[in-house]
């Protein structure tokens, strides 16, 4: 089992520099035909926090951003620890369902806070593995 990990990881290591060359590499397309499965949204203020309109807005804020995550919209959440901003794991197949999502909140709103999207998918060069391996169901077989 540490063997195949360390492979893969190896794998990974070795692949993703090339992606950006060789287009019409196995790996390229794997990458390519992956589907977009979640989207990393990394939120920073644009401008610094300041008075009470601040407060009220945060209060806002926190309820809808709240609301998002009962309604399965938000998978994960954290604060940045290396500015003032937070980065959620949306649960969305689409940068446009994502940018709907993060534009209806306060601070977006009010031209406070930016977002960064970025698309994401399964592993895919992983799948590179599994062309020498069957697959369980037809080792039972």
């Amino acid at each position: 089992m540490r063997s195949v990990t360390i492979r893969m990881i190896a794998l990974v290591a070795l692949t993703a520099p090339l992606i950006a060359f060789a287009q019409q590499s196995p790996v390229a397309q794997a990458v390519q035909s992956t589907p977009l499965t979640k989207v990393l949204a990394i939120g920073h203020l644009v401008s610094p926090p300041s008075g009470n309109s601040f407060s009220s807005t945060m209060d806002s804020e926190v309820r809808d951003t709240v609301r998002l995550y009962l309604a399965g919209k938000i998978d994960q959440w954290y604060v940045r620890k290396d500015q003032n901003g937070v980065v959620f794991v949306l649960n969305t197949t689409s940068l446009e369902d994502a940018h709907r999502l993060l534009d209806g909140l306060p601070l977006v709103k009010a031209n406070l806070m930016q977002f960064d999207l970025i698309p994401l998918g399964p592993l895919s060069p992983l799948g590179l593995l599994l062309k020498d391996t069957p697959s369980p169901a037809a080792q039972t077989e």
